[in-house]
């Protein structure tokens, strides 16, 4: 089945070029099906991108799926066409408004690491995003800062800042290899990383979460919170192949220092092309999640959340 979007968004084409199903809103309507409800809230600068990275992945499953994208309420986007996000997306405060329920719904990261939690400009609403969901969303993941954000919402699990930013493509051990959101996981897994935060083993213990994916040289990266019905990566496996190039080439050319990404280029050669090592596994967590929504949710949207 594929996955239901506006054929007049950037990522209708770009899915179409890539093989990815996509279904029109006209078209989808024909259908006597229940599509699974997913929230995208992009917290991202770069608006198109991030829906392109996250559509390809959730709509790649066998299950028909609706995409609906939201925005903070008060936030303006600088990176984005202002015609884009009128166009697109709704604010968080329409969506609330609504009363609407979502099967399921991804908060992604944003470069915003180095301020604390309560000195983001839009927090306030997000703490209200990040209740909501216990009553609206049935299942909720939580992307990098948008997992760190969950995490110390609703567990005080902190952030820690590091001396060195994490950057380039690091081997993960599967700590729980019967969790259905690593169904088909290799027992070594390579992930991009890009942050200047961490969480600690130490503190999510304390919290009582369940640490699914670690890595030995940059710690935790996927944590399971059943009590909120939620899951949190710290990494990007959604990242497209030359991401991390272009974080790199960004700060070459501003001349922010930056190391070249770790295991990354071959031979850590910048005038190399970069290698895709993570691609099956980045379909495999977002395609196990999709399938424990859809064994899990409510028939009944009004039910979701109860």
């Amino acid at each position: 089945m594929p996955i239901k979007i506006p054929a007049d968004l950037p990522a209708y084409e770009v899915l179409t070029r890539e093989g990815v199903m996509v279904m029109s809103d006209d078209d989808a309507d024909r259908q006597d099906i229940r599509p699974l409800r997913i929230g995208l809230l992009n917290l991202m600068p770069k608006k198109i991108q991030t829906e392109n990275q996250f559509a390809r992945l959730i709509g790649a499953t066998p299950l028909q799926i609706e995409l609906s994208l939201i925005r903070m309420s008060d936030h303006q986007s600088r990176n984005t066409a202002a015609e884009h996000m009128e166009s697109f997306y709704r604010t968080f405060e329409e969506v609330e408004a609504t009363g609407e329920k979502f099967d399921g719904l991804i908060i992604t990261g944003a470069p915003i690491e180095h301020l604390p939690f309560e000195e983001v400009t839009y927090w306030d609403e997000l703490t209200r995003v990040m209740d909501w969901t216990q009553a609206h969303v049935h299942s909720t993941f939580g992307v990098c800062w948008g997992g760190m954000a969950m995490a110390w919402h609703f567990h005080r699990v902190p952030k820690h800042i590091l001396t060195d930013k994490a950057f380039g493509c690091f081997r993960h051990r599967n700590l729980a290899p019967a969790s259905p959101f690593l169904r088909g996981f290799s027992d070594d897994v390579m992930m991009p990383v890009s942050r200047w935060t961490e969480m600690r083993q130490e503190d999510i213990d304390a919290a009582g979460l369940t640490t699914l994916v670690t890595s030995d040289q940059t710690g935790p990266c996927l944590v399971h919170d059943p009590d909120h019905r939620a899951v949190y990566i710290i990494n990007h496996l959604e990242y497209d192949s030359d991401t991390l190039k272009q974080e790199y080439d960004r700060d070459v050319d501003s001349g922010t220092p930056i190391n070249v990404p770790a295991n990354y280029y071959p031979d850590d050669d910048p005038s190399r092309r970069p290698m895709n090592r993570w691609r099956s596994h980045a379909h495999l967590l977002y395609g196990n999640w999709i399938n424990q929504i859809y064994q899990t949710t409510p028939f009944d949207p009004a039910k979701i959340g109860g």
